[in-house]
């Protein structure tokens, strides 16, 4: 089994991209971060998914992105709400963390070359999403071909790929992907913003596109709402 290094957050989109790896036959070390987020309850969801799907080796990185803030994550911004049956608004939200995915990248870089992978998995969608500039295919495309010029494993001739297994997909499909993987979903959170007991809000914009597409997959959401 070729070992691979996959970004989980404790959401969705990053359970169902665990499950992908380890059924494709990869050998899955978890990297998440706390990084100053608002909905630390997150964290503690990724230990829950990686303990579910027997991850040995699980590593929680501490980055403080509230040094710059500038989101509505990682500062004292309100979290944009709304209700299911509104379109989520065009444009990069308020939620959007200033270059987030490249510095989660950069570390899972860094991860993957120590223990000899070739592979990163990461959860960016580019279809049932709030717009983020750093989910786009030309991104993960630039990224992967900067990280071919900048470390010493494909300077010495492995080559490293950015695998992106959700980036085409619906939310629905990649619930129904999950699901057929055997992903329980009941243990993920997925909240923007969550009440101190860490039930989500249901309104913010990842509240939103979770129930949107566990309803168009015919499905309940299994996670926990504030009443």
């Amino acid at each position: 089994m070729r070992p691979a290094v996959v970004l989980l957050s404790g959401g969705l989109d990053s359970a169902t991209v665990l499950a992908i790896a380890k059924a494709e036959g990869f050998a899955p070390a978890a990297l998440t971060f706390r990084y100053g987020q608002r909905h630390a309850v997150e964290i503690r969801a990724a230990e829950r998914v990686a303990a579910a799907m027997g991850i040995a080796d699980h590593r929680i990185a501490d980055i403080d992105l509230r040094v710059f803030g500038g989101s509505a994550l990682t500062s004292d911004i309100a979290v944009p709400k709304g209700n299911l049956d509104e379109a989520i608004p065009a444009g990069i939200p308020v939620t959007y963390v200033p270059a987030r995915n490249t510095i989660m990248l950069s570390f899972a870089l860094a991860f993957a070359e120590v223990i000899g992978a070739a592979d990163i998995f990461v959860g960016v969608n580019a279809v049932d999403y709030s717009g983020y500039p750093d989910c786009r295919p030309d991104y993960i495309g630039a990224f992967e071909a900067m990280a071919n010029l900048a470390t010493k494993a494909a300077v010495e001739g492995t080559r490293l790929r950015l695998h992106t297994p959700l980036i085409d997909l619906s939310k629905a499909d990649i619930i129904r992907r999950g699901l057929g993987l055997g992903v329980d979903y009941s243990i993920t959170s997925t909240c923007y913003d969550p009440d101190p007991g860490g039930r989500a809000c249901g309104h913010c914009d990842s509240c939103r596109l979770r129930l949107k597409g566990f309803a168009e997959a015919g499905l309940a959401d299994p996670a926990e709402y504030s009443p």
